[in-house]
């Protein structure tokens, strides 16, 4: 740790001027105090009896006041941790203390040195500027940061991580990690309804603690960051800081008073809800992903704005915990990336469990009306408007990029804000990185993952991989959840393909039939001239899950007889995949409707 320089004189030598403690007038100059302390420990190696020359500064934080000088009292003496009287001999014996040259009687227990600067905050803040070089800077310690941060320092590169909130990101904090505990609630309590289905009988009401419900998400997130947290900071050769982290140049990366430079820069800022400006929208209150995990009670009518993935799971798990929902989407089909016949999936099954559904909803406005929120739509069908006591924003997502200094570093960003990177995630500005939700390549949890592989082979392993390389998958975790990959029927057409399609409703599945939970349908599309598995859809039980062994098949570009041919294990899921791809048809003979 470097120590700041010298804001004046020498070090050590007595200062002629006054001390700012004394008395003054009423129009006395407002003087910013900043007392720095530095918890001075003996290296593990040294012995007991080694004197200060082995102690070295390992942490340093600072506490800072502005203060008319005749204001400065007692009371803010003790703020300070440091007596009033001490502060004011400081001041006047010496304007700096550098940690490194106090002298201690020997190494028995932690010693605190403490400087005193007594000037402007800018003054301040120049003075206490730490420098400190590494040879790689990581921001974020979301899903790509602290995979990077491992391989980095285990290939003896001194790496700095810096994280100014959670770590672990989007994923584990208002992501992945709550929603699907929350889905899992959700379904218990779905099931619990249903018990009677499979002859069993509960004797009562199902009723859902929400308090405990809540509980239960928060033990899974904070037991997820804790252990991400814990391994981070046992790392050898890896530094963290916690703190806000702007790029001065591309070279540099600011954290408070901290400066910290390196030749390889890794940004993965990640990106957090888009709140639009829709009319009314600042006369309310709402809700986004991250503030709705924070709620303790049951909404009584939750109006969800956006009918995509983020949207639809909330619907349905709040509805399963008993609150009346309404889902409103601007467009005319939900979830309108995919095939129409999945975007009517989806509709049927929410709206079986008794979700509202508002379609080409094209003119939202709100309007408080007493403890509640009125939504106006303008749609084809339905009340002009709905009342609801809860709004939730479910419109997309948007990066966080606007206040990192990009612009000081050279790197480009698009119309939209993410960073502008090339098919190995390098930015416009050289040795400057950008993975995850920030460069728009992804906004997934794997695909951040991925983009941290992708690094470390190009950088470490000599094994060049690209973004290109990479499979579109993910899923929708509603129940029954659906696994995507690959290209739609739409996709294909338009690209030019000439298609095969293997489609089978979930009711032809025998393990969806024994489990009682037959909604949905497989959906595959095969290139009729390669043999190669374009892309497939599947909305039913264990979707997520089977859709895996396409993905597999894909990714080894081996033609479709492979996975046809295959003997899978019964009673499954994925055992109907080889019968689906035996039975394959031209898209007219099959009725999708991808043409819609």
């Amino acid at each position: 740790m470097n120590a700041p320089n010298d804001p004046g004189g020498k070090s050590g030598q007595p200062d002629s001027r006054p001390s700012i403690f004394t008395s003054g007038e009423g129009d006395t100059p407002a003087v910013h105090i900043t007392v720095l302390r530095s918890i001075l420990l003996p290296p593990a190696t040294a012995p007991r009896s080694s004197m200060c020359s082995t102690i070295a500064p390992v942490t340093t934080f600072t506490q800072s006041f502005t203060r008319r000088a005749a204001a400065f009292s007692a009371k803010d003496s003790a703020k300070l941790g440091y007596p009033l009287a001490a502060l004011e001999q400081e001041n006047r014996r010496v304007r700096r203390v550098d940690p490194s040259k106090v002298r201690a009687q020997g190494c028995r227990g932690p010693k605190v040195a403490v400087g005193v600067y007594v000037g402007t905050l800018a003054e301040n803040n120049r003075r206490q500027t730490m420098i400190h070089k590494f040879d790689a800077i990581i921001v974020g310690a979301g899903q790509a940061g602290p995979g990077l941060a491992g391989r980095l320092a285990e290939a003896g590169m001194t790496v700095a991580l810096v994280e100014r909130k959670l770590f672990g990101g989007t994923c584990v904090n208002t992501g992945c990690t709550p929603t699907k505990t929350l889905v899992a609630s959700a379904y218990a309590a779905y099931l619990a309804r249903r018990a009677g289905d499979y002859g069993v009988s509960l004797g009562s009401t199902v009723t859902v603690d929400m308090k405990k419900v809540k509980v239960r998400q928060d033990t899974v997130v904070r037991n997820s960051r804790e252990g991400l947290e814990a391994w981070l900071t046992s790392l050898r050769n890896c530094t963290i800081y916690r703190g806000h982290a702007r790029l001065e140049s591309a070279s540099q990366v600011r954290v408070g008073n901290d400066l910290l430079t390196a030749e390889r820069i890794f940004l993965n800022v990640g990106g957090r809800a888009n709140v639009p400006d829709l009319p009314g929208i600042d006369q309310v209150t709402y809700l986004t992903n991250s503030s709705l995990l924070q709620l303790q009670i049951l909404p009584r009518h939750l109006v969800i704005v956006g009918g995509s993935y983020v949207g639809l799971e909330f619907a349905q798990i709040y509805r399963r915990f008993g609150s009346e929902v309404t889902v409103v989407e601007m467009a005319d089909r939900l979830v309108k990336r995919e095939d129409p016949e999945v975007s009517a999936g989806a509709q049927e099954i929410l709206e079986a469990e008794g979700i509202q559904i508002r379609l080409d909803a094209e003119c939202v406005r709100f309007a408080a009306s007493g403890q509640d929120v009125r939504v106006y739509v303008n749609c084809r069908d339905g009340e002009p408007e709905i009342l609801g006591s809860h709004v939730l924003l479910a419109v997309g997502r948007r990066p966080n990029t606007d206040d990192l200094g990009l612009e000081t570093a050279g790197v480009e960003i698009d119309e939209r804000g993410y960073i502008v990177v090339d098919d190995e995630l390098r930015t416009s500005a050289p040795g400057i990185w950008a993975l995850g939700d920030c460069n728009g390549k992804g906004a997934f949890t794997h695909t951040a993952y991925n983009d941290f592989e992708i690094v470390a082979a190009n950088l470490l392993d000599q094994d060049r991989r690209r973004v290109s390389d990479r499979i579109p998958a993910y899923a929708l975790f509603t129940d029954p959840p659906l696994g995507r990959v690959g290209l739609t029927e739409v996709e294909a057409k338009a690209a030019g393909k000439r298609l095969l399609v293997g489609f089978r409703p979930m009711t032809e599945v025998r393990r969806a039939v024994e489990k009682g939970e037959t909604r949905g349908f497989m959906k595959i599309l095969v290139d009729a001239e390669s043999r190669l598995i374009l892309g497939a859809a599947i909305l039913g039980t264990g979707g997520d899950e089977a859709i895996h062994g396409i993905l597999d098949i894909m990714y080894a570009k081996a033609p479709y007889t492979t996975l046809q041919r295959a003997v899978h294990i019964h009673p499954t899921v994925s055992e109907l995949i080889p019968t689906m791809l035996g039975e394959l048809k031209s898209p007219a003979a099959v009725g999708t409707r991808a043409d819609v």
